[in-house]
């Protein structure tokens, strides 16, 4: 099976890699994510709505599954593929840009991202992405993080 940047088995097939609908709470917005990685991505997308700015207003630029590969490369497959990856307000933070955030925006971004074993776009080297949000641990990781936090798998809303 092929992998995404991250490792995790992605597939143009949503089923072979089990990707789900979630539901981000607090807001009207639902994502496609696998299903471990939806757990996690989903709970820090309801704290950035809340704690750095709303993810519900204006038009829906929250993305998430996608099968393509990363942008520019054409070897590489996107997190996005393996549906454990998300872009937020991505209209307002959009590829390459830089310091669309505030300083305590992106320091509340990054406490967030370590609370949940995510990658923040906006920490690139080379090519900024504010918009981008990945996982970066294994699935076991992730699955054990998910334990450890006391999340739950939302419910299928489809």
């Amino acid at each position: 099976m092929q992998k995404s940047q991250n490792g995790w088995p992605a597939s143009k097939d949503q089923k072979e890699i089990d990707i789900q609908i979630f539901k981000i709470k607090g807001t009207d917005r639902k994502m496609r994510l696998q299903k471990d990685a939806g757990v996690i991505l989903t709970a820090f997308a309801a704290e950035f709505h809340a704690q750095v700015e709303p993810i519900d207003e204006g038009v829906f630029d929250d993305w998430a599954y996608a099968y393509r590969d990363v942008r520019g490369s054409d070897s590489d497959l996107s997190n996005h593929a393996s549906g454990t990856a998300i872009d937020l307000n991505a209209t307002k933070h959009p590829l390459h840009a830089e310091n669309t955030f505030t300083k305590q925006q992106a320091r509340i971004i990054r406490e967030l991202c370590s609370k949940y074993g995510i990658r923040w776009g906006g920490d690139y080297a080379k090519r900024k992405d504010e918009m981008h949000f990945e996982i970066v641990e294994t699935p076991d990781e992730v699955k054990a993080r998910i334990k450890n936090m006391g999340l739950r798998r939302s419910k299928k809303n489809g």
